[in-house]
């Protein structure tokens, strides 16, 4: 049984297997039954290492063990293994979840949070910056800028990159409003981009840009993330964006805002 490899690493990906397991996997699902041996042969899985394959497979219910002689091994059905690894993977999820808003309440947290603030006390604020590479990671920094803004956000983007972020960053732009802090999008306008600012609706003011391109968050006038290429021509994990803090930059960031809002 020959699949493609993009396939193959999907699989794993997927369904956090190595490539023993997902290779025995698949040559279960073309016979149904099978024994360790044949198996092996099958997919170029060491003998050594066959059994310790299908005892992990069996664990994480991809398969089910026949008892009798030899020992045989059922492919369960491939509906049921994802039905079975949703759930087991909602389980981990909701554990991991709740360990985490545990450790909120813990000492450790005050111990992290002690050496990270005695750390930041040596660094100029116009030194904390970084590069990031990844749609996601953007998202990522621009939410936690947001969850720390005091007075103003201001963003520029694009027709796409308005629904992306305004979707990503709903919670964070939400608890901003209630704090006060005033928000104020820049964007093309399209009938999409109008279905998702009625939506926000009370909570951002938005303003439709036609003579600027640009994709930035300003935070305070003071914290900037800016991303540095053209979102329609870049695959999301390769787009790239910088932050710092700079009041001299934010302030004239902030005035070339204002002119075109």
């Amino acid at each position: 049984m020959v699949l493609d490899k993009k396939i193959i690493g999907e699989l794993r990906r997927l369904f956090d297997l190595n490539l023993y397991e997902v290779n025995i996997w698949i040559h279960l699902l073309s016979r149904g039954v099978s024994t360790a041996g044949e198996l092996s042969d099958l997919s170029n899985v060491p003998r050594s290492r066959a059994y310790d394959v299908l005892e992990s497979l069996e664990k994480k219910g991809f398969v089910v063990m026949k008892l009798g002689k030899p020992i045989q091994y059922i492919a369960v059905p491939p509906e049921e293994v994802i039905s079975r690894y949703n759930d087991l993977v909602m389980k981990k999820a909701k554990e991991k979840s709740e360990m985490l808003e545990k450790l909120k309440q813990t000492e450790m947290l005050k111990e992290l949070n002690a050496l990270y603030e005695k750390g930041i006390e040596f660094y100029d604020p116009t030194e904390l910056s970084g590069a990031f590479r990844g749609r996601q990671s953007a998202y990522n920094q621009m939410e936690l800028m947001i969850k720390k803004a005091q007075s103003s956000i201001k963003i520029v983007t694009t027709e796409k990159g308005v629904i992306r972020k305004l979707s990503a960053l709903k919670t964070a732009l939400k608890k901003a409003k209630k704090r006060g802090v005033a928000i104020r999008v820049m964007s093309p306008m399209n009938e999409e981009v109008k279905q998702i600012i009625n939506e926000f609706a009370g909570i951002i003011e938005h303003k439709e840009l036609k003579d600027l391109k640009a994709r930035f968050i300003l935070v305070d006038d003071e914290k900037i993330l800016l991303m540095l290429l053209d979102d329609e021509k870049t695959h999301p994990n390769y787009d790239v964006g910088v932050w710092f803090n700079s009041k001299l930059f934010g302030q004239a960031l902030s005035k070339m805002f204002d002119k075109h809002w």
